[in-house]
């Protein structure tokens, strides 16, 4: 399984800031391949699911950019 994470910062008021870019980079994926990415697990927003005929766990971690580490490595 591959994990793709889309670092960004929760909240509407940065929805269309430069920050959460990987948000949408995940949001678009997501979209193409039919993938829900809304199971809180490990401070994140996760889906499961195909790409491109590759096992993917899509994430959106939900804590402020400098802290996404935290996320991440409890997602691995």
């Amino acid at each position: 399984m591959r994990l793709i994470v889309g670092l960004g910062n929760p909240g509407p008021e940065y929805a269309r800031t430069p920050h959460n870019l990987g948000f949408r980079v995940v949001d678009r994926l997501a979209e193409r391949a039919g993938i829900r990415v809304t199971r809180p697990e490990a401070q994140a927003y996760v889906g499961f699911g195909t790409i491109v005929g590759h096992e993917v766990a899509l994430a959106k971690p939900q804590t402020y950019m400098n802290a996404s580490g935290r996320s991440v490595r409890d997602l691995i």
